[in-house]
């Protein structure tokens, strides 16, 4: 962005605010909602455009909700303490733990050595690999992880005499774009995976008063991962780039060589995959097994006992912690931030009436099919990603599609999970997620490569994230889609 588009972003946004506060006041419209609504279309533009870091303009409720007399202070900024904050907080501690002790890294090389090393199954092993640790670490952390796995496993492809003219090169271009795509599609698994899950979970709870638990999200978002994973796979070796090699000269030894240099699992790496495992199958199981036992217990609470839990733990020698404050402070604050702001636009959609008068303007899609629409929305938040945060766009849609489905009399969880799901499927951009990004700075990859690939999974994901939300999440989460209910 030149600097005359960033003054323009800049300036735009206090100008729709004031254009809209002192401007606009329709009868049917309160003060208070009115006030909510200006501030929403500020914060938005600045999103969309990114004018200042999204998570700073993610503070701007705490100015403009209260001056305003949209919300008050205390309400908003109760918002950036809500649980799911606490809960992000303390998977992200864990990840870091993983991280520092390379748990994940033999987690992966393990995986991609259990798969085979023939061309299309070590894409495969790679995949597996980098979504099964970004349904439990940040996708950027496993990408950047997975980055020099791959550029070595690579080059030894490239530096044998027996390998086949080019075939580097496109073997190169899947494995990027395998690490990229699968790095999203693992975050789709669980309620951790990728913040705009827990966003909605937040939105729900903040609206309805309603918990999506972890299991909850699992029982939905784990299906879907697994099919378009092998989906992924089968596109990227059979049709997006075609293989004349099936051996993989010196693919296994590469493997060996990584796997030795990190040696035999240590103390410090067992304790915390003993953690890891305990907190993964305490939140899986809570729903059937844990809330019998201990009455109370919470998703956020699991996360926090398994956090300080790390905290608590010696290493070998006992001369400290397996994980030590200064390293824990490498926490996104960023994205924390920007679940505090989501958090507070919906508080100030459900207390201001703002829900309910969007609800109302909202005649026009009232008797439109609804797979037809659940498919417009999908495709219209996968293709807005391409360009925007995802953590943004979820934030700025989920309180509208809250009253879009009073309007239209269908149950809010088809359109506001069909937007959260569709957030985390953009694969034809650098700049629409950190993965894609990193893996673009690998060499390997132009962008004619990532959108000639990428738009082709991008419509995949529409289609089968359309059918999943339509016909699976009703008959998994026991709800009638065609009937406005407000969860109990």
């Amino acid at each position: 962005m030149n600097l005359n588009s960033k003054n323009i972003s800049l300036i735009s946004g206090p100008l729709a605010f004031i254009a809209v506060l002192f401007f606009f006041n329709p009868e049917s419209l309160n003060p208070r909602a009115n006030a909510i609504l200006a501030s929403t279309i500020w914060i938005a533009i600045w999103w969309i455009t990114e004018a200042i870091p999204i998570a700073v303009t993610a503070l701007l409720p705490i100015i403009l909700f209260p001056l305003t007399g949209g919300l008050g202070l205390t309400e908003t900024t109760a918002s950036f303490g809500h649980k799911y904050v606490f809960l992000y907080i303390g998977g992200f501690i864990i990840a870091i733990a993983i991280e520092k002790w390379n748990l994940h890294k033999r987690i992966a090389l393990n995986i991609i050595n259990l798969i085979g090393t023939n061309i299309v199954n070590i894409i495969l092993g790679f995949m597996i690999a980098t979504a099964f640790m970004s349904m439990w670490i940040s996708n950027t952390a496993t990408a950047v992880m997975m980055l020099p796995i791959a550029i070595a496993i690579v080059a030894q492809l490239r530096d044998n005499p027996n390998t086949i003219e080019d075939e580097n090169l496109n073997f190169g271009k899947a494995l990027m774009l395998a690490i990229a795509y699968s790095a999203s599609i693992g975050g789709v698994a669980t309620l951790i995976g990728t913040p705009p899950n827990l966003v909605l979970a937040g939105v729900v709870e903040e609206t309805f008063g309603y918990e999506i638990t972890f299991a909850k999200w699992f029982q939905f978002g784990f299906p879907i991962s697994i099919i378009l994973l092998f989906i992924c796979w089968k596109y990227l070796t059979s049709i997006a780039f075609k293989f004349k090699q099936k051996t993989f000269p010196g693919g296994r030894e590469e493997i060996y060589k990584q796997l030795n240099a990190l040696g035999k699992i240590s103390y410090e790496e067992k304790l915390v995959s003993g953690v890891f495992a305990f907190t993964a199958f305490a939140w899986i199981s809570r729903s059937y097994l844990l809330e019998s036992i201990i009455p109370g217990i919470d998703d956020t609470i699991i996360a926090m006992i398994g956090a300080i839990i790390i905290f608590l733990l010696p290493t070998k020698n006992r001369e400290r912690k397996i994980l030590k404050w200064d390293e824990a402070v490498k926490l996104p604050w960023g994205i924390l931030l920007l679940f505090g702001g989501g958090m507070a636009l919906a508080a100030g959609f459900k207390d201001s009436g703002l829900a309910l008068w969007i609800g109302n303007q909202m005649t026009l899609l009232d008797g439109i099919s609804l797979i037809l629409l659940v498919f417009i929305l999908i495709a219209s938040v996968n293709f807005l990603t391409e360009i925007t945060s995802n953590l943004a766009t979820t934030a700025m849609l989920l309180p509208i599609l809250y009253p879009m489905s009073m309007t239209i009399d269908v149950h809010p969880f088809i359109l506001m999970v069909s937007a959260t799901v569709a957030a985390s499927c953009a694969f034809m951009l650098p700049v629409a997620t950190p993965p894609n990004a990193i893996v673009f700075g690998s060499g390997y990859l132009r962008i004619p490569d990532m959108v000639r690939v990428g738009i082709w999974m991008n419509l995949i994901s529409i289609i089968l994230l359309t059918l999943f939300v339509f016909f699976l999440l009703p008959y998994l989460w026991d709800f009638d889609p065609m009937i406005f209910v407000v969860p109990e």
